[in-house]
């Protein structure tokens, strides 16, 4: 059986985990350093690519509520994910209780954190 090589990190950076999509692709997920305040989700998007990452997905952001919420203030924060029935609106993740939730993209009313992918 082959050893899982995992990605190195850089200061701050934290391993969150291997995960699949539904391609079958398989990559790691790194958080990256720094808390972006509260902004809008096209510019919480930029920011994240700013610094090299990307808002996290909505199963990435549970994996982070469930191991590492202690990397996060107790706020909602945009993903990366449009909701489905309405492209205005985009998936957030409720960092004190653990939900996910919709926001309106245009509403400055959450927080942003960036990971990095890298493939398996």
């Amino acid at each position: 059986m082959q050893q899982l090589q995992l990605p190195p990190l850089a200061d701050g950076e934290v391993y969150i985990g291997a995960r699949g999509d539904k391609n079958g692709d398989f990559y790691h997920v790194v958080l990256l350093p720094g808390d972006h305040e509260c902004d809008t989700h096209a510019a919480a998007t930029e920011w994240a690519k700013s610094i090299g990452g990307d808002l996290p997905n909505r199963v990435e952001q549970a994996m982070l509520w469930a191991n590492h919420r202690d990397q996060f203030e107790e706020d909602w924060y945009w993903s990366n994910e449009t909701y489905h029935r309405n492209d205005a609106f985009a998936w957030c993740q409720d960092f004190p209780d653990g939900s996910q939730g919709y926001g309106l993209k245009d509403y400055d009313n959450c927080r942003a954190r960036a990971v990095r992918r890298s493939p398996i």
